[in-house]
């Protein structure tokens, strides 16, 4: 069973950066499409796609965070890291990651996520 770990979320001013790692057990990173997803509190919208990262090492990102976000990942450690810069209050969420089969999340059991808050 696929299980997510994330961490590293936390609260900082606008223009601050974070580092979220996602920790995979249950399948490896190296050939699995893993993506990264968030949701605002609160707010009724539905999970959304911020970033994706291949088999191939193909990267996509969500519109509103291309040239702020970068996707890595590390095989030997098994986790996808999100790299998080020019935070803005529209980024505060609980961020997620996942499988991705073409970029929707695959697997029915999130992770408890990691609380992202930004305040101007």
């Amino acid at each position: 069973q696929v299980q997510f770990v994330e961490s590293g979320g936390g609260l900082v001013h606008t223009g601050g950066s974070l580092r979220l790692s996602c920790a995979v057990s249950g399948r490896s990173v190296n050939y699995n499409a893993i993506a990264w997803y968030r949701q605002a509190q609160g707010s009724g919208k539905p999970r959304e796609l911020v970033a994706g990262i291949s088999v191939s090492g193909r990267l996509t990102y969500g519109d509103s965070v291309k040239g702020r976000f970068t996707i890595s990942r590390d095989n030997a450690k098994n986790t996808v890291y999100l790299q998080m810069n020019s935070l803005t209050p529209e980024d505060t969420a609980v961020y997620y990651c996942n499988i991705g089969i073409q970029w929707v999340a695959s697997q029915t059991t999130w992770g408890q996520g990691t609380q992202v808050t930004v305040v101007s």
